[in-house]
């Protein structure tokens, strides 16, 4: 298996959260970190690409195509506070072992900026639909 991240400016980063939001259930953190990044105006600095990835290509609305790829952005804080590393793909890897390699990789590269903390994000499927959504969370400790 071949897993590279392709570094195009490593930021200098305070204390930073890397967010993860791969497709998943319903898309949910897919979404929910591009509405980050968006947001946030978050800044690309790598691109991972995984030979565990799909083996297709995606065709953009201008009528190119994009290859399954995972990108990594970062946000300062405006104030001096922690910043972020932004985890978004179109894609997760297929075996098990890829999945190992690529968040090896992914969280190698955190260290290296200085993070220590790390928020997973997902969908939650329920057979039932309810009016009035719920947010779930697990955590390392309680105060988490």
């Amino acid at each position: 298996m071949v897993c590279a991240i392709q570094i195009h400016q490593k930021p200098t980063l305070n204390n930073p959260i890397l967010v993860e939001g791969l497709p998943g259930i319903g898309f949910v953190a897919n979404i929910a970190a591009l509405h980050l990044i968006h947001e946030l105006e978050a800044k690309p600095f790598a691109q991972i690409c995984s030979s565990s990835f799909q083996d297709l290509a995606v065709a953009t609305e201008t009528g190119g195509t994009r290859s399954p790829t995972n990108e990594l952005y970062y946000h300062k804080s405006p104030n001096g506070g922690q910043d972020l590393i932004l985890w978004y793909g179109n894609t997760q890897a297929l075996t098990t072992f890829g999945q190992y390699e690529l968040c090896g990789h992914v969280l190698d590269l955190a260290e290296e900026l200085g993070c220590h903390y790390l928020i997973t994000l997902g969908g939650f499927k329920q057979e039932n639909v309810t009016t009035k959504p719920k947010i779930y969370c697990a955590a390392q400790t309680p105060k988490l």
